[in-house]
């Protein structure tokens, strides 16, 4: 799968809008697509890498956990190496590169804010290199969403 389709496109767009909170909530996500339509398609954009993940995205400072900015000056010659590192940690949320020389920037997630230091400490020591921890001084929320 390489092109998207107007019906995939459709489902992309749709669901950055929301989710039905219902039974069957594929059944109702997407008008006029259905249900297994939808799941069938979904699995083939994952699988495709079109979308790499299709879940809740919770607050986990609302449920007493933290998030926490972090970035790292990684050689480029080892830049993939560190990436695996850094993305098999659970805790990591999102990992971005970046034309800089801090580049690589991701989230951390954690259950607990002591959490934080905890997992930024592991993964220090995993991949040898320090981590520079940016902690959320205020709250954005900014509609991020991309048209397909």
């Amino acid at each position: 799968m390489t092109d998207l389709d107007a019906t995939d496109r459709r489902i992309l767009n749709a669901l950055q809008e929301g989710f039905p909170l219902v039974p069957r909530p594929f059944a109702e996500a997407v008008p006029g697509i259905s249900e297994q339509d939808l799941i069938t398609r979904l699995s083939a954009l994952r699988e495709a890498r079109i979308i790499t993940r299709f879940g809740p995205f919770l607050d986990a400072e609302a449920m007493g956990g933290a998030f926490c900015l972090c970035a790292m000056e990684v050689p480029p010659s080892d830049f993939d190496r560190i990436c695996a590192l850094i993305n098999a940690a659970p805790e990591v949320a999102h990992n971005y590169e970046r034309a800089h020389r801090l580049n690589m920037w991701f989230v951390l997630a954690c259950e607990t804010p002591e959490g934080i230091e905890t997992t930024a400490l592991r993964l220090e020591q995993a991949t040898g290199l320090p981590i520079l921890r940016f902690p959320k001084e205020r709250e954005y929320f900014i509609g991020f969403r991309v048209s397909a």
